[in-house]
C-alpha cells in the first residue's frame, strides 16, 4: 500500500467515477460504462502489477527465504498483500463518487455493489494467475510475455473463439455449452452477471433467456460465485505448490 501506483490507480477509478456519475443521470448507464471497463482493465493491471511485483521482489524475497518462515506464509502474504492493495484502490475509488453522488440511498446501491464484487474478484484472479506465470519463468521477458498473453486470451481471443462456436454450431442446442463456456473464462462471467443485475439480459441475443433463467436465479447466482471463488483458490494452490518446489 506504499507503492505510489497503488495511489494513482485509485486516482484514476477516483476520477472515473466523478466522470462518469457526472455525464450519466442514469446510474444504471454509468455502472455499465464502468463495467466495460473493469472488466477489461482490472485484470489487465492485475496482470502487470502480479508480473512486476515479483519479480522486483526477487531479491527481498530470498532475504525472507532464508528466514525461519514458512514459504506459505511467505508467498501468500506477497499475493494477498497485492491483491487486498490493489481491490482497496478499485473499491474506495468508486466508492468516494457514488456515496457522493447519493447511489448508495437508492435501489442502485446492488448494481453499484455487484461492480464492485466483480472488479474485486477479478483482481484476485489475475494477480493469482500472474504470480503463476512468474514462479514458472526465471526469464522476466517471457514471464511478463506470458501472463499478458493470458490476459489477452480471456479478455479478447475467448470471446471471439466462442461467438464463432455458437455461429458455426447455431443448428444444435448449445444451452449447455453456452453456459459453461462462460464458466471457463471469469471476465465474461463477471460481465454477464452484472448485466443480469441491471436486467438487461436482451443484450445477450438468443443465449439471453439461458442466461437469465440459470444465473438470474439464487441458485445461478450461488454457483457463479462459487466459480469465482474457485478461480482465486485454484491458482492460489499453484502459487503454494510452485513455491514449495522452486529452488531459489
Amino acid at each position: 500500500m506504499r507503492s505510489r501506483w497503488s495511489y494513482v490507480y485509485f486516482l484514476f477509478y477516483l476520477v472515473l467515477g466523478f466522470v462518469m456519475l457526472f455525464l450519466n443521470n442514469d446510474v444504471s448507464k454509468a455502472v455499465i460504462t464502468l463495467m466495460n471497463i473493469i472488466v477489461v482493465l482490472t485484470p489487465l493491471v492485475g496482470t502487470v502489477f502480479g508480473v512486476m511485483h515479483f519479480y522486483n521482489s526477487r531479491e527481498f524475497t530470498e532475504l525472507l527465504l532464508a528466514q525461519p518462515l514458512k514459504r506459505s506464509t511467505i508467498f501468500l502474504g506477497q499475493y494477498f498483500g497485492l491483491a487486498i492493495s490493489l481491490s482497496l484502490s478499485l473499491v474506495i475509488g468508486l466508492g468516494i463518487p457514488f456515496i457522493v453522488y447519493g447511489v448508495t440511498q437508492s435501489s442502485a446501491i446492488w448494481d453499484f455493489s455487484s461492480l464492485l464484487l466483480v472488479g474485486a474478484f477479478l483482481t484476485f484472479i489475475f494477480v493469482a494467475l500472474a504470480y503463476n506465470m512468474a514462479l514458472s519463468n526465471e526469464n522476466k521477458i517471457k514471464g511478463f510475455g506470458y501472463a499478458i498473453l493470458l490476459w489477452l486470451t480471456l479478455a479478447v481471443v475467448y470471446d471471439g473463439l466462442f461467438l464463432i462456436s455458437l455461429l458455426v454450431f447455431d443448428d444444435y442446442p448449445l444451452d449447455k455449452f453456452a453456459l459453461i463456456a462462460t464458466m471457463c473464462n471469469p471476465i465474461d462471467l463477471s460481465r454477464i452477471l452484472i448485466l443480469l443485475k441491471l436486467d438487461i439480459s436482451a443484450l445477450f441475443g438468443y443465449t439471453g433467456a439461458t442466461f437469465k433463467m440459470f444465473l438470474g436465479t439464487n441458485l445461478g447466482m450461488i454457483v457463479s460465485l462459487f466459480v469465482l471463488c474457485l478461480w482465486v483458490a485454484i491458482p492460489s494452490w499453484f502459487i503454494l505448490r510452485k513455491a514449495n518446489k522452486k529452488d531459489f
